[in-house]
């Protein structure tokens, strides 16, 4: 009878004692939370990390700060995500090359919809295809002609094998029938830079990383993606105003923490997000830098990113895109 009556009071106590993480989580956040960014610093990615870490360390009393993990595409940081406690004290801030990994990578370390716990999307820009001015065209119908004049000798920058930046100029490569020269980076404001030196001749980047330079009068913008053209740069057609209509890629900024982190912190994180980006500071910041701030919820941000990893797939095999 004792040995039951021990058993019955130690079941009755067991959900107490699987409870207990839970009420733990009311004092989230104790300590530094971390922003893994899996690019190097100078990219919009980066800066939308830091600009959202100003308003989260205001809004939780906590400081949040931003870690550049940069390396094999954004794989590496990301999966240092992957591999870090679920608690809510490390989240990663990502883009369009979340959803291209798995397509370009054969032996990724982990699946970005399985590994990860998607938290909000915070931010879209459309991709515009920069070039430096010696090169010569002044349209995207010029560039494509030079690059069948001279097919393989363009050379093209990105953030490395993989990266957003390179798949972007892969499908444009394919949907115009050229062929250039990639030349990678660790990161794509790297890429940017070379461009901007002459040594590279182009990029395609979101038009928050190329905005400030076409302004500036170091870079030609050729053409913009969407639909219709960025109010910024007025001057910049569209790819289908430029000839090519079937190129369509515009990036997406996300946040996300490892798999298993406690639902009640997910949904905290997601409140903060959705309120930070709210902030016209940051709403204004993100303008400036041709990036639109939005959000969603967990499941929606889960199912935009099933949705991306699938387009990505079709579009590397099509492009017959292979990391050596």
């Amino acid at each position: 009878m004792m040995n039951r009556r021990t058993l019955l009071r130690a079941a009755a106590l067991a959900p107490l004692a699987a409870a207990g993480p839970a009420f733990d989580q009311a004092g989230w956040p104790d300590r530094v939370i971390r922003i893994v960014v899996p690019f190097a610093p100078g990219s919009f990615t980066d800066v939308s990390a830091r600009l959202l870490a100003v308003e989260l360390t205001e809004q939780l009393g906590q400081s949040v700060v931003v870690e550049n993990r940069s390396g094999a595409g954004g794989t590496a940081g990301t999966t240092a995500v992957v591999r870090a406690a679920p608690d809510g004290n490390t989240l990663l801030l990502t883009d369009t090359s979340l959803s291209i990994s798995p397509g370009i990578y054969p032996n990724l370390p982990y699946d970005p919809v399985k590994d990860l716990a998607q938290i909000s999307r915070i931010a879209d820009s459309p991709s515009i295809l920069l070039v430096r001015p010696g090169l010569g065209p002044r349209t995207l119908a010029e560039l494509v002609a030079l690059a069948k004049q001279r097919p393989g000798e363009i050379t093209f920058g990105s953030g490395g094998p993989g990266s957003s930046a390179h798949l972007a100029m892969e499908l444009l490569l394919n949907v115009a029938g050229v062929r250039a020269l990639h030349v990678p980076f660790r990161g794509v404001a790297a890429a940017i830079t070379e461009v901007i030196a002459g040594r590279v001749d182009m990029a395609i980047a979101s038009l928050a990383s190329g905005v400030a330079h076409v302004k500036g009068g170091t870079l030609l913008g050729l053409a913009v993606s969407g639909e219709k053209r960025s109010a910024l740069l007025p001057e910049v057609p569209t790819f289908i105003e430029a000839g090519q209509p079937r190129y369509d890629m515009s990036y997406w900024w996300g946040v996300a923490a490892p798999a298993r982190t406690p639902p009640p912190i997910i949904e905290r994180l997601n409140r903060e997000i959705v309120r930070a980006c709210a902030q016209p500071r940051l709403r204004e910041a993100f303008l400036k830098q041709a990036a639109v701030a939005v959000t969603s919820t967990p499941a929606e941000m889960t199912r935009h990113l099933e949705r991306e990893v699938g387009v990505w797939r079709e579009v590397i095999k099509s492009a017959k895109v292979t990391i050596q």
